[in-house]
């Protein structure tokens, strides 16, 4: 089952190259990783970095990813790509304090410095005449913190963006 889905994926991201429809775009994702998001496209290529927020920690993702033409369908692109993140943590990691709806979830000190390496694989689709492109995603990474932490995340993500 598990090499039906990979010769799938593999045909549908290697069926169809196409440049994308916009050339720069910016944005907002939410997911594991939520904030903003800067996208250059530069034919079937891309730079996109996100900007990620949390309750009093930062992080800054960057990512080089291709596009291809998905299903045949004018607007819909696949995207998948590589990249790198590094992350700072604040006060309220440990546990201790601040809204437990909104904790990073790998409860680091205040001070901690994590850097990671990110894969990304999606669709994206935008609108025909309109300047609006909504995306769907998978970020996983592994990020290695200063406090001798590793951790691993698939990190979901929907995003809209307005396309220049």
């Amino acid at each position: 089952m598990k090499k039906n889905i990979l010769i799938v994926a593999l045909i549908l991201f290697m069926s169809g190259s196409a440049m994308a429809q916009y050339d720069f775009a910016v944005g907002v994702r939410s997911g594991g990783t939520s904030g903003l998001t800067l996208k250059k496209n530069y034919g079937p290529s891309a730079i996109e970095g996100i900007v990620g927020f949390w309750h009093d920690g930062l992080s800054l993702t960057a990512l080089w990813e291709k596009n291809r033409m998905a299903f045949n369908e004018p607007g819909l692109f696949w995207y998948y790509g590589v990249g790198g993140h590094v992350s700072i943590y604040g006060d309220d990691f440990d546990g201790r304090g601040g809204p437990a709806w909104y904790k990073h979830p790998h409860g680091d000190d205040d001070g901690d410095l994590g850097l990671g390496v990110d894969g990304i694989v999606g669709l994206e689709y935008k609108i025909p005449q309109a300047p609006i492109a909504f995306s769907l995603d998978f970020k996983p990474y592994l990020e290695v913190v200063t406090d001798g932490g590793a951790f691993f995340a698939i990190d979901p993500g929907l995003g809209i963006k307005v396309a220049f």
